[in-house]
Parts: structure tokens; C-alpha cells; sequence
């Protein structure tokens, strides 16, 4: 039906945008002559201050942190260096053993080829009775002249910093480097109280970071060499090292070798590195560990604060947006515009932005509804308020049965008012909680007409209907409601055949045009005024002189209008052209009703 009124006030677009665009020129402070480093500063220690506050750029750094620190303490402690490091050592400790072994066999023996003769011994020889040495020496007693064997360790054992120590088959001691003279010396520190709390504390997280399942070294007594592992096993003619832990956490290295001549084993020597020689080299590359990892972890922060700015700084300001549009929902409020960035925060603020300016377009819609109804509502209750205020002064029945038959028809307008308005407000959420489906036009138009043709609604107008183009057969789907599509068609055919002379014919024809599919509605009427193309989807406009006042609500072509755009399509009307006048200008051939929806 071609109804429409005009509203009674339109909202002045220009005016509810600029009442409601944000005012930031209060926050943005003048710019002061030259450059200040203090209050440079002071803004970027307020900007940082901020930042720590945002839960989210705590979680980012700390994330961030946790992840570098986790890759340090691994490093720190699983280090491969160390262990390469303690492996390379004893390999070179067990090579400088055997080389010492040697020479210690080589030179540091007593002289066994040769025979000590005592001439007191032999003028007491009997007859017979022949002389075999002294009761009181043997040469294997003392297999290692401790004399002999001293210049030697020392020459050898100088260079290096390890602790030398030679054992005899018993596992007696016999000689100690810290104890020879001039081989090594140690600048031993005066005598202190006890170890701190920080000292101690140290020397917890060295000992923490070198024991694992190391054992632990301890110093024994001179006659106690076969408390070693590795003395024990060299004197049994095996090779060993041993990687221990002190007191101090401190990596202890040690290698035994046997002391071998003519394949008799004369001892064992025992070479030990000091306290500290690996833990210095290990302690230094932990350190360069650690500078390298503070470097990575102010590089970490700077980088996780600069992506925090980006992250949390737009979704505070669009939550703070979201919160005005909550307050102040009779203004408009403009949301920040980070569209420009190609990420998720640009991608929330497109769609924050369209919500709230769908939010208003539906407030600003619901507000012209409600006074569009209003206003409709207020003519046909003054019509009835004056016809019943005014029946008990009838004077006859002609009067009387007029002012009924006013109320009866102000009764009924106002019966149809309410049902169009009731269909039209529930219009958009019967559109949102049903599921669009395929739709089938040809068969769905198909329907329409023949039930247009049965009833007619009080119109002899036949309605005719074709499918042409490749779609005729197949290809005429969309995706929809069937049942609002539905009443689209009816409604404009209604229209059609409203205006259409009796005998006349309104035809509907159903093509596809690209990726849209159109269906056309003509008719032989009068046509429609210039003027009135556009206004006549507006809600409650009413063009219809041949009618009387008030028989249609004029919401069919806006609800149309509504469903039309609910499904993605175009709905517009023109005038057919017909032939030219006798004085050559062109005339109105009837009306035409053209819908367009995207096809399946």
C-alpha cells in the first residue's frame, strides 16, 4: 500500500554529531617554546607510571621475563661449557700424570743393579757362606726416593696450577706439592670471623649450581691415600679421575696414575686442581651469561611496554568510549578510530564503531517510531474522542447513526494501525532469531500468484507472472526468509492491483542479473507522482486520492522497505514511460516496483 506520513520532526544529524564528538582539545596542553628535558621526562614517567598500573602490560612483561629467565637459569645451570670444560681438564690432567708417572719411574728410583758391600760384614764371612747384602735394606722397601723425586715434581708441577701429591704401594703418602719448597706458593688470607650472610649466601647458590650428583671432597690424613677412588684403583694399575665439590662449592678435579717400572707398580701420583681454577673460567662465562641476559632483559621491557602501548593503551580508550555511550545513550559518542591499523584492535574498533552507530541509527529510529505512532494514533482518538463527546447531543437518528458509523471507522483505522505497528516493531527481532535458508523464488512466486489470482481481495486484476533469462529454469535462489519475502510480493502485487483499472493484468517478472536476482512488479495505473518515488517507503505516508481518508496505515511499503534491506537487497519504485501526447511529451504508462536480492 503506498502509505507514508511524514514524520513530525527529523533529528538534525549535523547538530546530534557534533553534540556528541569527543572534546579532546582540553587534554591536549600548549606547547611550549624550546626544548625541556624535565618535562619530557615527567611525561614519560607518567606514561610508564600508567603503564605499570594496566594489568594487561604486567602480564606481557612478565610473561616476557619469565620466559627470558627461564632460558637464563638453564643455560646458567645445564651449562655445556662446564661440563666440556671439567672433561678437557681431567683429559689433560690424566696426560700431564702419566708424562710425570714417567719420569718419576725413569729417574726417582733407588739404584737396584747395583750391590752394597759392608767390608766389616765380609771378614765375619764362615766357609763356604756367601755374601747377599744387608739384613736391614731391601730395595723394594722404598721403591721412590722421595730426595730424588722432589726436583723432578718441582721442575713439572711449577708451571701448572695443580696440586701434586705421590703415594706409596700402601697408600701412604710420600711427598705433597704445597708442601716442597718453591714450587708453589699461596698467599694464604689472615685468619676472619665467620663467613657472612652474603659470602654464605654464595656460596649456597655455587654450591646449588655445581653439585648435582657430584660427591663431596674432603682432605685425608697422610696415611689414608686408598680413601681415594682414584689412588685406590692406581694402585691397582687403572687410570681414574674424579670430579668432586668442596665446602665452598668449589669443582675439585683430580687424576691418579700408577708410578710403573718394568711393569711393577712403585705408587700412585695424585694431580688435583685448586679450588677455584675451573670455577674462576665457569663463574666468567657465567657472568658474560648474565650481562647478556640483562641486556636482552631491558630490551625485553622496552619492547614489552612499547607493545603494551599498542595493545592496552586503544583497548582502554575504546573501553573508556564504550563506557560513555553506557552513560550518555542520548548523545551520540564518537568511538576512537583505529581502523587504519591491520590487527585485532583495528578489526574491534571498525566493529565497536558500527555497533554504536547501529545502536544509535536503531535508538534514533525507535525515537521517530514512537512519535511517527503518536502521531498516527492522534488523529483517529480526537476523530472518536469528538464523535463520542458529541453523540448524546444528537438530535436525530441520522445524527446519531453517522457519529457511529465515524466511531466504527475510527475504531477499526485504529484496530489496523495497532496490527501494522505491532508487525513492524516485531519485524526486526523476528528477523534475528530466525535462521536464513535457501529460498526457491520461482517456486515461491509461482505460489503468490496463483493465490493473487484465486482471491483477488475485491480487485478483477489477474496477475501473470514470467521467469526469464539462463535462471528461468533453475539458478533463482537466495538466502532468506521465505516467509517475509513473502509478504513483499504480496504487498507490492496488493499494490499493483490496487491501482489497476478492472480487466487489467499486473505482471510480475523474475530475472537474474549478474550475482543479484530481480523481480520487477508493473502495472497499467496511473503511476506515481515525481515527487512522491522516494517518500513513498516512508513510514505512514498515504498517496491514494481515489480513496477514502484513512483506509490504509501506510507501513506496507516501509515494512517492505525493511525486509527488503534485513536480506542485503534494494527496493525501488519508477514510472512505466508510455507513448508521447498528441503535443510530443511523455506520459505515465503505469507503476513499477523493482526488487533486487543478492542470489545464492
Amino acid at each position: 500500500m503506498l502509505d507514508r506520513t511524514q514524520p513530525d520532526a527529523n533529528l538534525n544529524a549535523a547538530d546530534t554529531a557534533s553534540a556528541g564528538v569527543l572534546d579532546h582539545s582540553a587534554d591536549v596542553a600548549p606547547q611550549a617554546k624550546g626544548w625541556r628535558p624535565l618535562s619530557w621526562l615527567s611525561r614519560a614517567g607518567q606514561f610508564f607510571f600508567a603503564l605499570s598500573f594496566s594489568s594487561l602490560t604486567r602480564r606481557i612483561v612478565s610473561l616476557n621475563l619469565a620466559g627470558l629467565v627461564a632460558l637464563v637459569a638453564s643455560i646458567l645451570y645445564l651449562s655445556q661449557f662446564r661440563a666440556g670444560l671439567i672433561d678437557a681438564r681431567a683429559q689433560s690432567l690424566l696426560v700431564q700424570g702419566e708424562i710425570i708417572a714417567g719420569a718419576i719411574a725413569a729417574s726417582a728410583t733407588v739404584q737396584t743393579n747395583t750391590i752394597t758391600i759392608d767390608p766389616d760384614r765380609l771378614l765375619d764371612l764362615k766357609p763356604g757362606e756367601s755374601y747377599g747384602g744387608s739384613d736391614d735394606y731391601s730395595p723394594l722397601d722404598f721403591p721412590i726416593n722421595p730426595e730424588r723425586v722432589a726436583p723432578v715434581l718441582r721442575t713439572l708441577i711449577s708451571p701448572t696450577k695443580t696440586r701434586a701429591r705421590i703415594y706409596d704401594p700402601n697408600g701412604g703418602l710420600l711427598l705433597d706439592s704445597r708442601n716442597l719448597e718453591n714450587v708453589l706458593r699461596y698467599d694464604l688470607p689472615a685468619p676472619a670471623a665467620a663467613p657472612g650472610f652474603l659470602e654464605r649466601g654464595t656460596i649456597a647458590v655455587r654450591t646449588w649450581l655445581n653439585r648435582g650428583d657430584l660427591p663431596l671432597y674432603r682432605e685425608l690424613g697422610p696415611e689414608n691415600g686408598n680413601g681415594y677412588q682414584e689412588v685406590a684403583d692406581a694402585l691397582q694399575g687403572q687410570k681414574r679421575s674424579m670430579v668432586r665439590v668442596n665446602a665452598r662449592g668449589e669443582v675439585i678435579v683430580s687424576v691418579a696414575v700408577p708410578v710403573l717400572r718394568s711393569r711393577a707398580i712403585h705408587g700412585a701420583l695424585m694431580l688435583s686442581t685448586q679450588g677455584d681454577d675451573i670455577d674462576q673460567m665457569v663463574t666468567a662465562e657465567r657472568l658474560a651469561i648474565l650481562k647478556v641476559g640483562g641486556v636482552a632483559a631491558a630490551v625485553m621491557i622496552m619492547l614489552s611496554l612499547l607493545l603494551a602501548s599498542t595493545i592496552a593503551g586503544p583497548v582502554r580508550r575504546l573501553a573508556d568510549s564504550a563506557e560513555r555511550v553506557r552513560r550518555r545513550i542520548k548523545s551520540r559518542v564518537e568511538i576512537p578510530d583505529f581502523t587504519r591499523r591491520r590487527d585485532e584492535i583495528g578489526h574491534l574498533s571498525g566493529a565497536l564503531r558500527d555497533m554504536t552507530n547501529a545502536l544509535y541509527s536503531r535508538i534514533e529510529a525507535i525515537e521517530m517510531f514512537a512519535a511517527d505512532v503518536a502521531h498516527e494514533l492522534k488523529n483517529p482518538l480526537t476523530s472518536l474522542r469528538s464523535a463520542v463527546e458529541t453523540l448524546p447531543l444528537a438530535r436525530n437518528e441520522t445524527s446519531r447513526a453517522r457519529l457511529l458509523e465515524v466511531i466504527e471507522h475510527d475504531v477499526k483505522r485504529l484496530d489496523r494501525l495497532i496490527s501494522d505497528i505491532s508487525d513492524a516493531s516485531r519485524l526486526d527481532a523476528e528477523l534475528q532469531r530466525q535462521d536464513a535458508i535457501p529460498v526457491d523464488l520461482r517456486r515461491l512466486l509461482t505460489t503468490l500468484t496463483s493465490v493473487a489470482n484465486e482471491t483477488k481481495l475485491g480487485y478483477d486484476v489477474a496477475v501473470e507472472a514470467r521467469f526469464e533469462g539462463r535462471g528461468a529454469t533453475d539458478g533463482l535462489s537466495v538466502t532468506g526468509h521465505d516467509s517475509r519475502l513473502g509478504q513483499v510480493i504480496s504487498n507490492l502485487l496488493s499494490n499493483a492491483q490496487s491501482f489497476s483499472e478492472p480487466g487489467n493484468k499486473v505482471r510480475l517478472t523474475c530475472r537474474r542479473v549478474r550475482s543479484e536476482i530481480e523481480i520487477v512488479v508493473d502495472d497499467d495505473g496511473p503511476g506515481i507522482r515525481e515527487d512522491a518515488l522516494e517518500r513513498i517507503f516512508e513510514r505512514f505516508y498515504t498517496d491514494r486520492p481515489h480513496q477514502g481518508f484513512g483506509q490504509n496505515s501506510g507501513l506496507g511499503l516501509s515494512i517492505s522497505k525493511q525486509i527488503v534491506d534485513a536480506h542485503g537487497g534494494r527496493i525501488w519504485a519508477e514510472n512505466r514511460p508510455g507513448p508521447l501526447d498528441a503535443d510530443g511529451a511523455p506520459t505515465v504508462a503505469g507503476a513499477r516496483f523493482v526488487v533486487r536480492l543478492p542470489a545464492l
